[in-house]
């Protein structure tokens, strides 16, 4: 094995067993010396790569962005309505936030984004800028009513969102996650959809997420 793949798969084995460390402790609480324990190397193989722990916090950070954009594409390109888009987005990242040490930890890091400098602005931006691009479709396509603003929409439901999954984690380790974000979008199907496009949202919503 080449010394150049060796690193690479030193540095991946680093990443993966930061992202369950920032998990189980949080950033503060973590220490160099835990990540290096969980990846089963030494503290002076993960200083050959990462300088820092906020250095090695961002990579998982980047690990979970670039996740989170070849799940999104992949959703994108299917081509579906802007709602069912929307819907699906919510529903993908929520499946993933209950499996994957690596979005788990890169969301739990982008919350704890003071203890970071400069702070974690960077996925939100991202997010925001592509549920108000969807919801803008979703008024042109005549789901959404048409004096919703997709700016104001997006700007509600990705702090919305954040919350629903912070708190399903506190109180149920997010076992109960899908449930709580059916009802998130309930409620703001009453606030968004469209006069006579409430059935079909439902509909989508029902075979996305169906009801307990």
């Amino acid at each position: 094995m080449a010394r150049q793949e060796r690193a690479q798969i030193t540095r991946d084995r680093l990443i993966d067993g930061a992202a369950s460390t920032f998990c189980r402790l949080g950033y503060v609480a973590t220490t160099t010396a835990d990540i290096a324990l969980e990846a089963g190397t030494t503290r002076g193989a993960l200083y050959f790569h990462f300088s820092t722990k906020e250095e090695i916090a961002r990579a998982v950070i980047d690990k979970e962005q670039l996740l989170a954009i070849e799940s999104g594409t992949r959703i994108m390109q299917l081509n579906r309505s802007a709602l069912e888009t929307m819907l699906m987005l919510c529903v993908d990242l929520a499946q993933r936030l209950r499996v994957d040490p690596i979005v788990q930890a890169g969301i739990r890091l982008t919350t704890e984004n003071a203890n970071l400098e400069p702070p974690l602005r960077a996925p939100y931006e991202q997010w925001l800028t592509t549920f108000s691009t969807i919801a803008e479709r979703a008024v042109q396509e005549g789901d959404f009513r048409a004096d919703v603003d997709p700016n104001v929409f997006a700007r509600f439901l990705i702090p919305a969102y954040t919350g629903v999954q912070l708190v399903s984690d506190t109180f149920t380790g997010r076992e109960d996650l899908m449930p709580r974000i059916r009802e998130m979008w309930m409620f703001l199907f009453a606030a968004v959809v469209a006069e006579g496009r409430a059935p079909g949202a439902q509909a989508l919503l029902d075979g996305l997420i169906p009801a307990e």
